[in-house]
């Protein structure tokens, strides 16, 4: 099997082509969708005894610097390297961190919770043990390996990009696969083919063949802030807080985007409150306020499920038990990568109750930001990755109201957060 490139700078194949910059012996790989042969996109079915372009065509398409990705480094076998020198040396016309949406979900067709990446706001899952076996499962396991896990992730984003949203661009040529007897095959792969095979590469599962799980299960810590808006200060008619008011859930009141809230007997006071959660993404302790954006992952949106009559009367007026019920801390859709969000602190956060808006306000009005509640909680516990950091609610919570209102049995509350997304929960 063998490619050449067919345009304006002349026709070429194998041997015969003028200026061929690559050899790959014995690589059973096709270069549309980087798979050992027989490849979904079936345009190879053996393995390539030669892989270059023209010299014209490769001075069209790639730089030389770019060109270099195709040396010796890409005599490998792994389908990761292939993929992302491919990706590489490609002038593509996006960037590859854009709108990063890490999930934790299960299918019917898999074994135990998956980490994938949603295609989209409210678009479907693609499964990255699908790309790279060696991933880990779970999102704390993910952020533990830094920088290096996350970048497989980028690869696989950008190859779902690259099918989905590029536009073909001036003087784009045609790939045509050749037998070994060097007859082409009746179709040609053009560069917008290359995006049809890649995309054969990267199954999206429906939203509706799996359960998502909160982005985050089961980590270290959930620090959460109080009174950290300035409009909910107001609504209670108290003074802004000169320091951070810092209080926790335990991890066992996680559950998904659109679990059940369950209420529990013991209150009959139980409270909505919509939340921008920080994920922490980088161990540390006594972290400066310059460098704490350092050590986020990306940031959710919470439900900080509360039961008023434990937390203000009960218990001796400490908070942790009215806010620690099981399911009372819903997570997600999807942990969306700081790099994906233009501005954490200038965006439109609000909470409705059976489509009814109870809180609507901005993240601009948080008295203290990430960088500072980083600060502060890290000079008292050691952040780890995926702990997570719920940064207090806006005003509008039930408890307020004239006279109050309490969530009860068969509401629908929905916490939406502009550019994270929405979650979804019914309460039992």
């Amino acid at each position: 099997m063998e490619l050449a490139i067919q345009g304006k700078w002349g026709t070429g194949t194998g041997a015969q082509a003028s200026g061929w910059w690559d050899a790959v012996p014995g690589a059973n790989l096709c270069l549309a969708c980087a798979v050992a042969a027989p490849c979904p996109c079936l345009f190879a079915y053996g393995p390539f005894s030669r892989v270059g372009l023209s010299s014209g065509s490769a001075a069209q398409w790639f730089p030389q610097e770019q060109r270099d990705h195709f040396q010796a480094p890409m005599l490998v076998s792994g389908r990761r390297r292939w993929l992302t020198a491919l990706l590489q040396a490609q002038r593509w016309p996006f960037q590859p961190s854009r709108d990063m949406r890490l999930v934790q979900f299960r299918a019917p067709h898999l074994t135990g919770p998956h980490l994938g990446l949603e295609s989209g706001n409210g678009g479907g899952v693609i499964n990255l043990s699908a790309f790279d076996p060696t991933l880990p499962k779970t999102m704390i396991e993910f952020l533990g390996q830094g920088e290096a896990a996350l970048s497989v992730a980028k690869r696989k984003l950008g190859v779902s990009l690259l099918c989905s949203n590029r536009q073909p661009y001036e003087n784009e040529e045609a790939v045509y696969c050749y037998a070994a007897a060097g007859s082409p095959q009746s179709a040609p792969l053009s560069c917008s083919g290359l995006c049809r095979a890649l995309a054969a590469q990267l199954p999206v599962l429906p939203r509706s063949e799996v359960t998502f799980l909160a982005p985050v299960t089961r980590p270290d810590k959930v620090v959460c802030v109080g009174m950290n808006y300035v409009d909910h200060c107001k609504e209670q008619n108290v003074p802004v807080p000169k320091e951070p008011i810092i209080f926790s859930k335990f991890s066992s009141s996680i559950v998904g985007p659109y679990d059940e809230v369950v209420l529990p007997p013991e209150s009959q006071e139980v409270d909505w409150e919509v939340e921008l959660a920080v994920v922490i993404g980088k161990k540390g302790k006594h972290i400066k306020a310059t460098d704490a954006m350092a050590h986020v992952a990306g940031f959710t949106v919470a439900h900080d499920v509360t039961a008023r009559d434990w937390q203000m009367r009960r218990n001796g007026k400490q908070w942790l038990l009215g806010k620690t019920f099981d399911t009372f801390c819903p997570l997600g859709p999807a942990l969306v990568t700081k790099d994906s969000v233009a501005d954490p602190h200038n965006l439109k956060i609000c909470c409705r109750v059976n489509g009814e808006v109870v809180q609507s306000s901005s993240t601009n009005q948080m008295v203290f930001k990430t960088e500072e509640l980083i600060a502060w909680v890290s000079q008292f516990v050691t952040l780890f990755p995926g702990d997570v950091i719920l940064t207090g609610t806006p005003p509008g919570v039930g408890v307020f109201r004239k006279p109050p209102v309490f969530l009860k049995k068969g509401d629908e509350v929905q916490c939406e957060i502009e550019e994270l997304g929405v979650i979804v929960n019914k309460v039992v």
